[in-house]
């Protein structure tokens, strides 16, 4: 399986900040410990152009980053201080999923060890999120007419309200969110679907509604590519998240994801999104299921004698 790492999506910051900033290295590690991910595999980002970050993001606000002028109530808002690392580090993961979305339509399905920046908009960023790296990448690609219709699978605990608001109206792009009722963000914007979840949700409910309601998004879609936002802030015990799935319930819902979307011919790419177990070796081992379970996925195909689209 191809993947996106790049060393510069660590990024400095205080040793008390709820973000795991050390969960793509030990993600990283982990994977190739395990030989679940090899270096050979590997596709190191380049940081994005402002061109094509413009794509998305509005100039005034793209101004701001690269000078460093963003008030204190915009770095409150993102939950971030601002430090050219940070600006660094966000145009690399951007470039990592597009990265990634290019070599899973060449080759069915890649991913990056970064992304799913879901709560970026045009015009700011809030929720840990600067650039929103999924929607660059599908306007990048359809700019090139190098993709037609895309499909957003947005399993984050939190819902996709940057990308909401990005996409709204466009019928090319599916925005497909299923998340906390009662969690953050408290005004959400309108997907294509939302599928909202009652607190302590746990596996069997969670399971039971995303199988419900991922082959209607698929029908729905029609896509040339899916991207899917494999948060792990829905697992039990997260600081952030309110809903209750066991590691088992994870793999299934990645398992289920990646299965039914390739079941259907559909590349996809695969975004880390948001987790915030009580520490970063424990949010980096939640986010190695997709990981694990994409390469089984390539690998029952392989000794099938069939990996075609």
């Amino acid at each position: 399986m191809k993947y996106c790492y790049h060393p510069g999506y660590q990024v400095p910051l205080p040793a008390i900040h709820a973000f795991p900033k050390a969960k793509a290295l030990l993600l990283r590690n982990r994977l190739l410990a395990e030989g679940v991910l090899t270096s050979e595999d590997l596709l190191q980002p380049q940081p994005l152009d402002r061109e094509t970050i413009e794509l998305i993001h509005a100039p005034d606000y793209l101004d701001k980053l690269e000078s460093g002028r963003l008030s204190a109530a915009e770095q409150r808002r993102l939950g971030l201080t601002w430090s050219a690392a940070l600006w660094d580090r966000s145009r690399l993961a951007a470039g990592g999923t597009l990265r990634a979305a290019r070599a899973a339509i060449d080759t069915g399905l890649a991913g990056n060890l970064a992304g799913g920046s879901h709560h970026a908009f045009a015009d700011h960023g809030e929720g840990f999120c600067v650039l929103n790296d999924v929607a660059i990448a599908v306007v990048k690609l359809r700019a090139e007419q190098a993709l037609g219709r895309a499909l957003i699978i947005d399993l984050d605990v939190h819902q996709g309200n940057g990308t909401a608001a990005i996409f709204g109206g466009a019928p090319e792009v599916f925005t497909f969110s299923m998340h906390g009722r009662n969690n953050y963000p408290a005004e959400k914007m309108r997907s294509s679907m939302d599928v909202a979840l009652e607190d302590d949700t746990g596996d069997r409910e969670y399971l039971v509604a995303l199988e419900r309601h991922l082959p209607r998004a698929l029908d729905a879609a029609r896509p040339d590519l899916a991207f899917y936002l494999a948060g792990v802030d829905v697992a039990s015990g997260d600081r952030f998240g309110k809903l209750a799935l066991s590691d088992e319930g994870i793999r299934a819902r990645d398992r289920y994801v990646i299965e039914t979307v390739r079941g259907c011919g559909v590349p996809l790419a695969v975004v880390l999104s948001g987790g915030y177990a009580s520490t970063a070796e424990r949010t980096a081992e939640l986010h190695c299921h997709v990981f694990r379970e994409a390469v089984g996925y390539e690998r029952r195909k392989r000794r099938a004698g069939d990996l075609s689209r």
